[in-house]
C-alpha cells in the first residue's frame, strides 16, 4: 500500500500545480525507485513498533486505529527526514499526497476487514467452540465477557463442573471434571478454560495432563490473579519465568506518548499560565495571611507519595480543623468536601470554582510526578481507608483532571469518583485523554461542580 499510494502522489502531481501553494511542476517525474524500497521498509519497520500489526493488542477497533494513526504520524517524520537527507528534488506537496493516500489506504483497508470478520463471525463454522471448566466467580465472568464481544468469534457450550446440574447464569452445565475428556470429544471442542480456585490445584494438574492426549487448544487462569493489584504478567525474573502480580497498565511505548503529550501541551501553555500565576499569588498575599503555594503529600502512580502544588484556598490553620467539617454518608464513607466549609477564604471559593488554584499543578506534570490526564491525586490519610478494589486506580499517574471531572467534580460521592477512576484505566487512550481535556474546559467554564 506504502507503493500503490507512492505511484498514486507520483502521477497526481502534474495535476496539483493549478493549487495557489503548489509550485509548477513538469508534465511528469518519475520517483527513484529506491524511494518506493526505503519508504517501505521504514513504514513497516515504524508500524512493527507501535504493534500495528499486533492482533492480540488490537482487538478493539479503538485501539487499533491508535497504533495505526501514531506509526502513520512517526512514519511522515521520519520519511521526510529520509527524503531530506537523500533525495530533497522529491516534490513536498508529492510527499504530503503520498502520506494522506497511504494513512486513507491502510486506515480503510483495516475497516474493510473488520466489517468482513464481524459479518463473517456468526457463521457456525467460524465459531471457536468454548467449554470453561469451573463455574466460579472467575469463569461466569469470562463467560460474560465472551457474550459481551461476538466479534471474537467465540460460542460458549457450557460449564464442567462438580456437584451441579442446574444452569448456571444462563450457561448449561455439561458434567463434572471426571467427564471434561469425553464431552470435549463429543462436542468437538475448540478451547476448554480452566477457571478452578486455588485448593483445586491437584485436580487441575491431573486434568491436564489427561488433557494433552486431546486436540484441544488449553487456557488456564490462575486462581493468583485475584491478588494483583489490576493485572497481572508473565516475566522473567533471573531467567525464570514467573507471574507479576503487579504488572504496570501503561507499556513503554504507551508512557512514551503519554509524557510526550503532557510536556508539549505543558510547555505550550507555559506563556500563558505563568503571568496568570503570577496574579493570583499577589492576590491570596493580599487576601489573607499566610502561604501562596501549598505542598500537599499525594499519593501518585503505585501508591507514591509525592508533593502536589496547590494555591492556598483555605485559611493558614484549616488542616487542624478538618475534623469539623469531615462527615459522613450512610455506607460510612468520608465525605471531605462541603459546599458550606468556613475554613475557605473568599477569594479561594473563586479560584475553586475556576480550578485555578490548581495551575500549580503544571509544576508537577513538568516533573513527572502527574500527567494532564489521570485518576485524582488523593490524600494519603483518605488511602489507608480504602478497600482493596479501590487500589487499581493507582496503577497509572495521577492527572490534573481526569474522567471523574467532567462527569461531576465534588458533587459526586468519593466512591463514585473511584468507580470513574477506574473506567478510565480500563479504557485510557490518547483520543480519551483529548477529550477529556476539552471536556474539562467546557465543565470549568460553567463552574460545575466544583466547591
Amino acid at each position: 500500500m506504502v507503493c500503490i499510494s507512492l505511484a498514486i502522489a507520483t502521477y497526481l502531481r502534474p495535476n496539483l500545480s493549478s493549487l495557489p501553494f503548489a509550485a509548477e511542476f513538469p508534465a511528469f517525474i518519475a520517483t527513484p525507485w529506491i524511494v518506493y524500497l526505503v519508504f517501505a521498509v521504514e513504514w513497516v519497520a515504524i508500524s512493527l513498533v507501535f504493534s500495528v500489526y499486533d492482533t492480540k493488542r488490537n482487538v478493539r477497533g479503538i485501539d487499533e486505529f491508535i497504533s495505526l494513526t501514531l506509526a502513520a504520524l512517526l512514519a511522515a517524520v521520519a520519511l521526510s527526514g529520509t527524503l531530506y537527507l537523500t533525495y530533497r528534488e522529491v516534490s513536498r506537496l508529492l510527499f504530503l499526497v503520498f502520506v494522506v493516500i497511504a494513512y486513507l489506504l491502510m486506515l480503510g483497508w483495516r475497516f474493510c476487514v473488520r466489517i468482513v470478520l464481524l459479518l463473517t463471525s456468526h457463521r457456525p463454522e467460524k465459531q471457536r467452540k468454548v467449554v470453561i471448566v469451573g463455574a466460579s466467580a472467575t469463569g461466569i465472568e469470562l463467560a460474560n465477557k465472551i457474550k459481551e464481544n461476538p466479534h471474537l468469534g467465540l460460542t460458549i457450550l457450557g460449564f464442567i463442573d462438580d456437584g451441579q446440574n442446574q444452569s448456571n447464569n444462563h450457561l448449561e452445565i455439561l458434567g463434572s471434571i471426571e467427564e471434561t475428556c469425553d464431552i470435549i470429544l463429543q462436542k468437538d471442542v475448540n478451547d476448554i478454560v480452566i477457571a478452578l480456585p486455588q485448593e483445586a490445584y491437584q485436580v487441575m494438574s491431573i486434568l491436564i495432563s489427561q488433557l494433552h492426549r486431546i486436540p484441544v487448544k488449553i487456557w488456564v487462569i490462575p486462581d493468583y490473579f485475584r491478588l494483583a493489584l489490576h493485572k497481572a504478567a508473565i516475566e522473567e525474573f533471573a531467567g525464570i519465568p514467573l507471574l507479576d502480580l503487579r504488572a504496570p497498565e501503561l507499556n513503554e511505548y504507551q508512557r512514551m506518548v503519554k509524557r510526550t503529550f503532557d510536556l508539549v501541551i505543558t510547555i505550550a501553555l507555559l506563556p500563558i499560565i505563568l503571568p496568570l500565576m503570577g496574579i493570583i499569588a499577589m492576590a491570596i498575599r493580599l487576601g489573607s495571611p499566610g502561604k501562596v503555594l501549598l505542598k500537599q503529600p499525594r499519593a501518585g502512580e503505585n501508591g507514591r507519595i509525592f508533593m502536589m502544588f496547590k494555591f492556598r484556598t483555605m485559611i493558614d490553620n484549616a488542616e487542624e480543623m478538618r475534623h469539623l467539617v469531615e462527615k459522613h454518608d450512610e455506607g460510612g464513607r468520608i465525605i471531605h468536601k462541603t459546599t458550606d466549609d468556613p475554613r475557605v477564604t473568599r477569594l479561594g471559593r473563586i479560584l475553586r470554582r475556576t480550578s485555578l488554584d490548581e495551575l500549580p499543578q503544571f509544576f508537577n506534570v513538568l516533573k513527572g510526578d502527574m500527567s494532564l490526564v489521570g485518576p485524582r491525586p488523593e490524600l494519603p490519610y483518605l488511602v489507608e481507608q480504602y478497600e482493596p478494589w479501590q487500589r487499581q486506580r493507582f496503577v497509572v499517574p495521577p492527572g490534573m483532571t481526569g474522567w471523574w471531572q467532567i462527569q461531576g467534580r465534588s458533587e459526586r460521592p468519593m466512591h463514585l469518583n473511584t468507580d470513574d477512576d477506574l473506567y478510565y484505566v480500563q479504557n485510557h487512550s490518547l483520543l480519551l485523554d483529548i477529550y477529556i481535556l476539552v471536556k474539562t474546559i467546557g465543565v470549568v467554564i460553567l463552574g460545575k461542580g466544583a466547591y
